[in-house]
């Protein structure tokens, strides 16, 4: 049986995302599957990876808490809005500060190349928009799921990753929303 780990990024806990990752929640549940959650914005951690790669800044309690979760996961599912093109900064600086060499990834010595520490593992990215998912892609070339998609999971190892755009959220009503929910649940009850 999967093990799934829901990875919130949005730091207001009065979004729709929350509603989105609790329906998620709910259904993979209710499926039986084993279940945790990480609510980026409750972390206590400094978001700003300070010295790069050339020094290690301690995890915080947080962050080792959240590391642990991502390892026992086989399933992780991102829910989180696109500002500006992009992912939330608390969402960012979590990557920066957990996702580093000798965890996630290992660089080769004298080499290019690199080992993907995160291999059998594969997620699902949930993210909200102002916009059709069909314009994000074909007129700003999906920036956000670029970076998290390609140039985070799948650099780590982490494959395959599905990808659902839910939007327009600024104009949706209920019934929309309602819908939105529903489909949550059932991806949750199927462990997508």
């Amino acid at each position: 049986m999967k093990k799934i780990l829901i990875i919130n990024g949005h730091p207001n806990a009065e979004s729709f995302n929350f509603g989105l990752a609790e329906s998620y929640y709910k259904g993979a549940i209710a499926s039986g599957t084993q279940v945790e959650t990480i609510t980026i914005a409750e972390l206590k951690f400094n978001p700003n990876l300070q010295f790069g790669y050339q020094k290690r800044t301690e995890l915080e309690p947080d962050l080792l808490e959240s590391w642990e979760k991502i390892k026992r996961a086989d399933h992780l599912v991102w829910v989180h809005p696109v500002w500006w093109g992009g992912l939330p900064a608390i969402t960012k600086g979590f990557i920066d500060r957990l996702f580093l060499p000798g965890m996630t990834f290992q660089y080769r010595e004298n080499s290019v190349w690199w080992d993907k520490l995160l291999k059998g593992k594969t997620a699902h990215i949930i993210t909200t928009l102002d916009q059709p998912g069909w314009y994000y892609r074909l007129f700003f070339g999906r920036p956000s799921v670029n970076q998290l998609k390609k140039s985070t999971l799948e650099f780590c190892g982490v494959k395959p990753v599905k990808v659902t755009y839910i939007g327009i959220i600024k104009t949706a009503d209920t019934i929309q929303r309602e819908k939105w929910l529903e489909k949550m649940y059932k991806f949750g009850l199927h462990n997508k």
